[in-house]
């Protein structure tokens, strides 16, 4: 066997690296062109075509994406799997002291389900708790079972029940999660 065999033959079993970096305003656009891919790929039968797209453009614009990282402390992680995006996760403060949410945390869909969610929301816990926080909440579609069941496995707890208006005739009908993080 030749040696770019042997190397291509251990490429080829080598698991997949993956690590888990602070975005910058220059990773913006990555971040919000991989929000249209998974959102058009994972939302269809829980939210129609027209509010994907509206929701997508309410806050995946780089205007707002850029606003939520210079003026409202809100956080983005990217996960990159062998140096490309893979998936991201926002965060920030509430009003409430003590307490931070997470915005946003998705994966493309064929990197569900390898655990690489969980590592994602682990390093988010880690940095709020490390910040001071005690406890993280979020919001998640009452129709989105699968982040649901994913964010129970992690330690979260449904504790309201919310329907918000968010103009155009379309409402989020979502859970709010929390996670204690101790002291």
């Amino acid at each position: 066997m030749n040696p770019l065999e042997t190397s291509k033959n251990l490429n080829a079993t080598r698991p997949n690296q993956n690590e888990i970096v602070r975005a910058t305003e220059a990773g913006l656009p990555a971040i919000s062109e991989l929000a249209g891919v998974i959102w058009r790929a994972c939302y269809p039968g829980i939210i129609t075509m027209e509010q994907i797209d509206y929701m997508l453009a309410r806050m995946y614009s780089l205007d707002v994406l850029r606003d939520e990282i210079r003026s409202q402390g809100i956080r983005y992680d990217r996960l990159l799997l062998d140096g490309k995006l893979a998936g991201f996760a926002s965060y920030g403060p509430t009003s409430e002291p003590g307490v931070m949410k997470l915005h946003k945390l998705y994966l493309l869909p064929e990197m569900q389900g390898r655990g690489l969610g969980s590592r994602l929301l682990q390093q988010v816990e880690g940095e709020v708790r490390t910040g001071g926080a005690r406890r993280l909440i979020l919001s998640v579609n009452k129709r989105n079972t699968k982040a649901i069941t994913a964010y129970k496995r992690n330690g979260f707890v449904i504790v309201e029940s919310v329907v918000t208006d968010i103009g155009n005739g379309f409402v989020m009908d979502d859970y709010i999660m929390a996670k204690e993080l101790g002291g």
